[in-house]
C-alpha cells in the first residue's frame, strides 16, 4: 500500500509538480494547492475536500506565463499522479471508478471516472455555462479536465444537469468530482488485485 504519491512534469513551458496523499487531510489543507487563480484553487480544493485525498500543486512557467498552460499541464500531471496512485494501490484494493453528484443550491453535476488505460473526456450539459466565472475561463477548466483524462488514461464522464450561477455550476462539478476520484482511489481489501475492467492491467510489447 502507497500512501503518498508525487509526480513532477517539466516541459519547456512549464514544471508542474502534484502531491497526493491519503492519510487524512491536514487542518492546513487549502495551503498545499498553489495556482495563480483563486477559483481554480478552490476548485482543487473541492476535490481534495470530498475525496478525503490531500492535494498538493506547485508550479514554474517560462517567460510566456501562458494560462492554457498551466491549466492543461496540471491537469496532465495531477491525472499521471491519480493513475501512479490507482495502479500503485492495486494490492490495497484501491477500486479504480467510482461516481459522485455534486450539488449546491440550483446546480446539480454528475460525474463518473473509470481508470482503465482509455483517455476519454466527456462534458454534457443542459444549461448555459457563462464564458468567465471568478476570471477564470470555462474553457480553461474544460482544458484542466481533458488534461486530467489524458495524464490519468482515464475515462471521465462529467453531465451538467442544472445551473444559472457560473460559480455554482462549476463548484458542482468539481464536488461531482471530488466525490468520483474518492470512490475510485478508496481501497478495499475486498479488491485486491482486481483492477477497474475486467480485461486487467495492460501491458505492451515493444520490438
Amino acid at each position: 500500500m502507497k500512501d503518498n504519491i508525487c509526480v513532477t512534469r517539466k516541459t519547456t513551458e512549464s514544471v508542474m509538480t502534484v502531491r497526493l496523499s491519503a492519510t487524512g487531510l491536514p487542518a492546513d489543507y487549502r495551503k498545499l494547492i498553489k495556482t495563480h487563480a483563486p477559483f481554480f484553487s478552490h476548485m482543487l480544493e473541492h476535490i481534495a475536500w470530498r475525496s478525503g485525498i490531500t492535494v498538493e500543486t506547485d508550479f514554474s512557467l517560462d517567460e510566456y506565463n501562458l494560462n492554457h498552460v498551466i491549466y492543461e499541464d496540471l491537469g496532465i500531471t495531477l491525472g499521471k499522479a491519480l493513475r501512479a496512485f490507482v495502479w500503485e494501490n492495486r494490492e490495497a484494493g484501491a477500486a479504480g471508478y467510482g461516481d459522485g453528484i455534486g450539488i449546491i443550491d440550483e446546480a446539480r453535476a454528475l460525474c463518473a471516472v473509470s481508470f482503465e488505460e482509455r483517455a476519454y473526456f466527456t462534458l454534457d450539459t443542459k444549461v448555459s455555462i457563462p464564458e468567465t466565472t471568478e476570471n477564470v475561463l470555462s474553457e480553461d477548466l474544460e482544458t484542466f479536465l481533458e488534461g486530467i483524462c489524458q495524464g490519468a488514461q482515464c475515462t471521465l464522464h462529467i453531465s451538467l444537469e442544472s445551473g444559472r450561477n457560473g460559480h455554482h455550476i462549476w463548484e458542482a462539478v468539481f464536488r461531482a468530482l471530488g466525490i468520483a476520484l474518492g470512490r475510485a482511489l478508496y481501497r478495499d481489501p475486498a479488491r485486491k488485485n482486481r483492477s477497474a475492467g475486467v480485461a486487467g492491467a495492460v501491458s505492451f510489447t515493444v520490438e
